[in-house]
């Protein structure tokens, strides 16, 4: 097991924002996973796990507590027959790879999603009208009493952006999921345009993190933002996106303080004009 003292977080978000963990750890596998948890929840200790650091912002005075690595051991693919079972670090992008290698179609509208399966399980992350849940057979969580139980699809309470695992704080460590047979060159063909959408679509070029808010009922984020003004709109270095409305990304300098600044003015905006109340889909961590 890696342990970091004050670890800058600006290394390990899509944002490059964040100031330092107190402790950084990096477990070696989910055994060494459980006795961390169990040692952290023992000792009253908060943590935070992270993956590839896609969907969060973390607050420049950095967070006090501990914060999990499960990116760099945990990302084992194991495919038998049409079935895949996947360690929660896995990168969706080498899932869809791994996918396509054994002809197993179903995965490609998820193949741009730049974090990791155990992120995108605990929000119900999706693209393209396909969300993670509908291949999800079954999931490995370390529970409330730090041990590791096997949850299976209709105990996840899914629904848009949401599971019982981000209710309960379990931590993901295992998905199984089930595809279908298909033609490798098909499926690469399908990956390939769903990623040009996104590199049309998407400001890939300046740091972010993905979509900012959820979608509200009966209406999409980043069209009220586009139809309030607010594309272009600054804080510091952070921008509301010309290219996409949805997204906020961090132009060169940008402090988690001007993200917010932002995140709060877009927020306020929608309030006044739609009476609709815009609910980050990033993760907060630290202090604003």
């Amino acid at each position: 097991m890696k342990v970091l003292l004050k670890e800058n977080m600006s290394n390990h978000t899509s944002f490059r924002i964040g100031g330092p963990a107190d402790v950084y750890v990096i477990p070696a596998n989910e055994f060494e996973l459980v006795d961390l948890m169990r040692f952290l929840r023992s000792k009253g200790i908060k943590y935070y796990i992270i993956g590839k650091g896609t969907n969060l912002l973390v607050s420049d005075k950095g967070v006090r507590g501990c914060v999990i690595n499960i990116l760099d051991k945990m990302s084992k693919i194991n495919v038998i027959g049409n079935k895949v079972s996947v360690e929660a670090g896995a990168l969706m992008v080498q899932i869809a790879d791994e996918c396509c290698n054994n002809n197993l179609t179903g995965f490609e509208p998820l193949c741009g999603i730049p974090g990791t399966i155990g992120g995108a399980i605990s929000m119900n992350a999706g693209a393209y009208d396909k969300e993670i849940s509908s291949l999800v057979l079954s999931v490995d969580v370390i529970d409330e009493n730090s041990k590791i139980k096997t949850l299976y699809k209709d105990e996840l309470d899914f629904s848009y952006r949401h599971s019982i695992i981000e209710d309960m704080g379990y931590v993901v460590t295992k998905v199984r999921l089930q595809l279908r047979e298909g033609d490798g060159e098909e499926i690469r063909k399908k990956m390939s345009r769903f990623t040009a959408l996104r590199t049309i679509k998407q400001p890939l070029e300046y740091p972010s993190a993905g979509s900012v808010f959820k979608r509200p009922e009966n209406a999409f984020a980043s069209q009220l933002i586009q139809e309030s003004n607010l594309q272009g709109e600054s804080v510091g270095g952070a921008e509301v996106s010309s290219k996409h409305a949805g997204f906020i990304v961090n132009t060169g300098n940008a402090t988690a303080a001007d993200v917010y600044k932002l995140i709060e003015k877009i927020q306020s905006r929608i309030l006044t004009y739609y009476n609709i109340n815009l609910e980050p889909e990033i993760k907060l961590w630290g202090k604003f």
